[in-house]
């Protein structure tokens, strides 16, 4: 089941996102990305700093490196982004 509020953005910003986005790239915005969005104050700031911390954060492995591992396990795990 998707909420309706996820899949058309529940802000105007959230909104115009993501006809920038279908404008730009000629696909709708993934969903992680309308999941961030929903509701920011709950999760997707958090959430978003998070996932700056690690991908960009102190690490062995090269910004490059991390993003690969991530491209892979989501390719894995069949969530396209």
């Amino acid at each position: 089941m998707r909420l309706a509020n996820v899949e058309r953005g529940d802000r105007l910003g959230a909104r115009l996102l993501y006809v920038i986005v279908r404008i730009v790239s000629g696909f709708r915005a993934p969903d992680v990305v309308r999941t961030l969005q929903y509701r920011r104050h709950l999760f997707g700031r958090s959430h978003s700093a998070h996932t700056q911390e690690v991908m960009r954060g102190p690490s062995k492995w090269s910004i490059g490196e991390r993003e690969v591992f991530a491209a892979f396990v989501s390719r894995l795990n069949q969530c396209h982004f």
